[in-house]
């Protein structure tokens, strides 16, 4: 299981997110766990992204949130990790 690394932004946009839409809280849960296990899951859609944005991955929640994500290695313990960047809409993210 890798670990997940949450940034301030990306939780203070989860936050909102979820104050917003409360629902929205059990699919960003359950995303979460499958990021942890297999970022590669196909549900997860995971993909690399391209030019402003290249180094860094997106997966999706529901049809129109994604959460956007770095792996980053830890010296420390040798392993990688993922750092969550930032959750929202297409038009959001993007």
């Amino acid at each position: 299981m890798t670990t997940l690394l949450w940034s301030s932004a990306f939780t203070q946009k989860l936050k909102r997110k979820v104050r917003r839409n409360p629902e929205l809280r059990a699919n960003v849960e359950q995303t979460l766990r499958r990021l942890a296990q297999d970022p590669f899951d196909p549900s997860l859609k995971s993909h690399k992204l391209k030019g402003e944005l290249s180094g860094i991955w997106a997966c999706s929640v529901k049809y129109d949130l994604r959460i956007l994500f770095e792996f980053v290695y830890n010296d420390e313990t040798g392993t990688k990790e993922i750092y969550l960047l930032t959750v929202g809409g297409h038009n959001e993210v993007y």
